[in-house]
This record gives structure tokens, sequence and C-alpha cells, in this order.
């Protein structure tokens, strides 16, 4: 048997920003302008999809990370973390794709993004202390937490005036045009754009949101997140073989994303998809896109109390694909998976990019205890080592906390 499972609460927000403060003040021998933050994401339902303009329904998590940062009257460049002893220090003119190695390239990389909306004569000396309570590997979008937060200290620091829709993009270009990593968007817009008590629905064509009401608390409900602890990484290149299967679907079948494929038609695009290995990650892609219009759906009609079980059933049904169809599952995913539904849950689905990182399952809070009990005790027999279990409650985006 396993030790006894315990259900991990985020720091508190007000003595992190505190202590984030004074690290910065410790680092720089000065006092910070201010601190922001952002949060990691947990998305409900609507995976791999972001990248052929598919929807997703997000929702911001309470762990964050908080950036303490301050402009200096230099174009010189300092980033520290309190995770790393990896320090960066450089000029803002010489940032570059490939010029920055290592985590601080997810920090100077929203600086670089951002320079359209930099004056020529700004100077663009910044100093950046970094704290991050995002799981590292979780697939809670740590990578999007950092980006996002060091957005919303820049856009503060350098009177930017940019649009929430354009930190989003910003976010997005850093990660995959100066970090090399193959990504969506997905997670920036949720750590941006999502608002406390709500999910958001996500429409990956042109970014657009709505909020939908997920009052788990109210309705004697909960999201269980068991982060497996299996190594997770969006920069190799599974992902990007996904990304690319996707695409070759989309170019056989004759249209620009996947999106465009009517559900009731998928029979028929299919049969035109000889390869069968990109025929199964064109399945997934055109069915999760339909699970997210029906999990929407079900909210608009009543409660997630009402709709419960039909919610849980299109969460199983998303994590078969992603196993069968889509194969970016690994064991340790399917195991939380099957051991949540084995001990009661109304729903359970791997949760991000898989090879690793995080489950969900929709339970009820008074068992929540029991649930992650159980994969525990699932873990343990099957060798795979001690999960950590978080509750999600819907949070707000970033901001500027001092």
């Amino acid at each position: 048997m396993s030790s006894d499972a315990v259900i991990l609460e985020a720091p508190d927000r007000g003595e992190t920003v505190d202590a984030t403060a004074r690290a910065f003040a410790e680092a720089f021998g000065y006092e910070p302008d201010g601190v922001w933050s952002a949060p990691g994401r947990v998305n409900i339902i609507g995976e791999h999809v972001d990248y052929q303009d598919g929807l997703c329904l997000p929702m911001a998590i309470s762990h964050r990370c908080f950036v303490a940062a301050a402009r200096t009257p230099t174009d010189l460049v300092r980033v520290r973390s309190a995770q790393s002893d990896v320090v960066f220090e450089g000029q803002a003119g010489d940032l570059a794709p490939d010029a920055v190695e290592g985590w601080p390239a997810y920090v100077t990389g929203v600086l670089w993004a951002l320079r359209p909306f930099i004056s020529g004569a700004v100077q663009q000396g910044v100093d950046i202390y970094l704290d991050g309570h995002v799981p590292l590997g979780s697939g809670l979008s740590s990578s999007a937490s950092v980006e996002c937060a060091s957005a919303e200290a820049l856009e503060s620091l350098l009177s930017l005036g940019t649009t929430p829709l354009d930190r989003v993009r910003a976010c997005i270009a850093a990660e995959n045009d100066f970090v090399g990593a193959s990504t969506g968007g997905l997670d920036q817009s949720a750590s941006v754009l999502a608002r406390e008590g709500r999910a958001l629905l996500l429409d990956c064509r042109d970014f657009s949101t709505t909020p939908v009401a997920w009052d788990l608390a109210g309705q004697g409900l909960a999201l269980l997140i068991t982060d497996t602890r299996a190594e997770h990484s969006h920069a190799g290149g599974e992902y990007a073989d996904r990304r690319r299967d996707s695409e070759r679907a989309a170019e056989i079948l004759g249209v620009g994303t996947l999106r465009d494929i009517d559900p009731a038609g998928l029979d028929e695009a299919l049969g035109r998809i000889d390869d069968e290995v990109v025929r199964r990650r064109a399945r997934h892609v055109i069915t999760e896109i339909q699970r997210v219009r029906d999990f929407d759906a079900l909210l608009e009609r009543g409660s997630v109390r009402e709709g419960v079980a039909q919610l849980g059933a299109l969460l199983n049904a998303s994590h078969d694909s992603l196993r069968d169809d889509y194969e970016v599952t690994v064991p340790a995913l399917d195991v939380a998976v099957d051991a949540a539904r084995a001990a009661g849950a109304h729903g359970s689905r791997m949760t991000g990019g898989g090879f690793g990182g995080s489950t969900i399952a929709l339970v009820e809070a008074d068992s929540a205890q029991d649930v992650a009990q159980a994969i525990a005790d699932a873990f343990a027999r099957e060798g795979l080592g001690s999960p950590a279990f978080f509750l999600a409650l819907p949070e707000d985006g970033s901001g500027q906390d001092r």
C-alpha cells in the first residue's frame, strides 16, 4: 500500500508576493517597481486541437508564477529565479531566437516578441526575479505562466499599451519562435484571459473567448488534479510529430485546418486518408472538437450537477481518444485515469500535451480524498512512485499584484 495521499494547496498569494519582492531586493540590491503574476492552467476538455483552430475549455488554477521587476535606465536585461541557479544578463538588442539557453528564454523571448510595441528610442533595460509555483513538468503550463507574468510586467514597466490579446500572441511567439517549442496557444490564452469562477470557452481560430459557468464548489463537486510526476516536455519531438500529422491530414482533406471538417461527414473524410496513423490523428482532432461543443452545450442547458453523468462520459471519451488515436498518454497517465474511474469519479482524462504530466477527475467533493488515495495506491502497485494531488478552483488570469 502507498502512504496517505495528500492534496496540496497553493501557497498563500499575498505572502508569496511579499517573498518575491524581498528576493528581488536581495538579488539586485534595490526594491522592485512591482510584482505581477500569472496562473497555470488545466484544460477541462479540448486537447491537441488548438493548433487546428479547434475549441478548448481551459481554466486557470491557483498555482501561479510571480515576477518582481523594475525598469532600469539601460538596455541591460538581467533575469534571476528562485527555482534555478542559472542567471541571464545581456543587452536587449541582442535578443534573438537561439541566443538564450534554458529557462531564461521564456522570459527574454517575451521581451523580444513585444518589440513591435516598443519605440525605437525607449531603453529596454529591466531586472526580473521570478518565483514559479506551477509544478514543473506537470502539464499544467508552467512555461506559459512564466511568459504571461513576464508580459504583464513588461507591459507595465515599458508602458507598451498592449491589449490582453496582444500579450497572448506575444507569449505564443516567444514559445514557438524564440524558445522553439511547438505549442498552439491554449496555455497562454487561459493564463491571460481566464476569470475567477469560470471556465473559458476558447475558439483557437480567432482567440475569442466566452466565460462558461463552472461552479463546482457550489454544487458539491470538485476537479481533482493528479500530477503523475512523469517527465513532461513540450519541446520534445513527439508533440511536433503529432502537430505535423494533423497538418498532413488537413492537407489531404483539402481544408485549412481540421476544424473545417463537419463531424457528420467524419467517416467519409477519414476514408480519404490512406495513412492509418494520420487517419487516427485526424479522427481524434475532429471528434475532440465536437466533444467540446457537446460539453459546452450541456453547461448552457443546465448546471454541472444536472449534466454530470454526460460531462463525465465526455471526459472519458476524450482520454480514450488521446490514448488510442493520438497516442500521447503514458502508463502513469492511464493508471491514474483508470484508478479514478474505478474509485467512482464521474469522468477522468489526461490534461495537457501528454507524454507525462497530469490527469483530472470530476469527483464528488466529499470523495476527492478517497479518489486521490485510490490513485496513490494504484501507483504503488505499479511501482510508479508517488503522485501529487491538487484541487482546481477557477482563478483569474494574469495581472499586477503590487
